[in-house]
């Protein structure tokens, strides 16, 4: 297929592209004048914090099999204000890819942003209902279009932001941890499960449309994976204490005024609750059980050559 891959200089979009291309697709990318990251030689300008009118989408999907939607961001600013990045812009492309023919679109969302209140979550959300809604329109049309969302639990590899910061946290012989992330409940995914789960849904064989959870095997609470990461890289069990309510409270604050940090007020609503789900879709989309988190460090860490710095934080609740 001619794949556009949107968001292919993420943590995710990385793996998506290495994966895609693996299994012969051809995958068009491009580059927004507003991100950090250096443009991809051949991409088309892509601006989502401005491309919000169908129209200029669609001479990009000219030939295009496919999209893949992998763009995210965890706070607004400037830049990327959240509500176009997530919302605005992606609409306009699901709207573009109707009126184009094209026949498959997968949205990477986030688990919890079905029920969660942040504005992450709520923007999230508007975009997966929209291609959900456009999906169930054209079941009956000449050319149907089969939109799914895949909305993973925290995702694990080498270059994203949350399995650094967990890797940091496993080398520390004592943690004070904020309540949330000695409690929730979390199903780690990693990576290449995730990239692997969309090539299936592109596979000649797939039928699968609507929402598709993307999680591990198990889920366990947040503490008790970094422990296990900590375990994995061999060190003996650290001393994890509960950070007083206030003292999170200021750190996630503090974390507001810290553009590159994935700690801030929108992780900590996100890590309130469980962030789980049944492994069983995924699985199936695989062929295989995915990667268990006892796993993650032999499995997903090791650095890939293309593996860059880490991202923004992608949640799923947090990733």
């Amino acid at each position: 297929m001619q794949v556009l891959l949107t968001g292919a200089t993420g943590f995710i979009g990385r793996a998506i592209a290495a994966a895609l291309r693996r299994a012969g697709h051809t995958v068009h990318t491009g580059h927004s004048p507003n991100s950090p990251r250096q443009p991809h030689a051949g991409g088309v300008p892509m601006d989502f914090a401005r491309d919000t009118d169908p129209a200029t989408w669609l001479p990009r999907l000219q030939g295009i099999d496919a999209v893949v939607n992998a763009v995210g961001v965890l706070r607004t600013t400037n830049a990327r204000p959240i509500d176009a990045v997530h919302h605005h812009t992606p609409v306009a492309l699901f709207e573009a890819c109707r009126q184009a023919g094209v026949r498959h679109v997968v949205q990477i969302s986030a688990l919890g942003v079905q029920t969660g209140s942040t504005r992450y979550a709520r923007t999230k959300r508007a975009a997966d209902e929209h291609l959900l809604g456009l999906a169930a329109a054209t079941n009956d049309s000449t050319i149907p279009l089969r939109g799914v969302v895949l909305r993973p639990s925290v995702v694990f590899g080498h270059g994203g932001a949350s399995a650094t910061l967990f890797m940091r946290l496993a080398r520390l012989p004592v943690l004070a941890l904020p309540g949330p992330v000695l409690t929730a409940r979390v199903q780690p995914v990693a990576v290449h499960d995730l990239a692997d789960a969309v090539v299936a849904l592109l596979g000649s064989h797939s039928h699968v449309r609507g929402v598709v959870p993307c999680v591990g095997p198990e889920a366990l609470p947040m503490a008790a994976l970094i422990a296990s990461l900590r375990a994995q890289r061999g060190h003996p069990p650290a001393h994890a204490l509960r950070l007083p309510t206030p003292l999170t409270r200021l750190s996630a604050r503090l974390g507001d005024w810290l553009p590159v940090s994935p700690w801030c007020s929108e992780t900590l609503a996100m890590l309130a609750t469980d962030n789980v789900a049944d492994p069983t879709p995924l699985q199936a989309l695989l062929g295989h059980p995915a990667t268990h988190y006892s796993q993650l460090v032999e499995r997903a860490w090791a650095p890939s050559p293309t593996a860059a710095a880490p991202d923004a934080l992608h949640p799923g609740a947090p990733s």
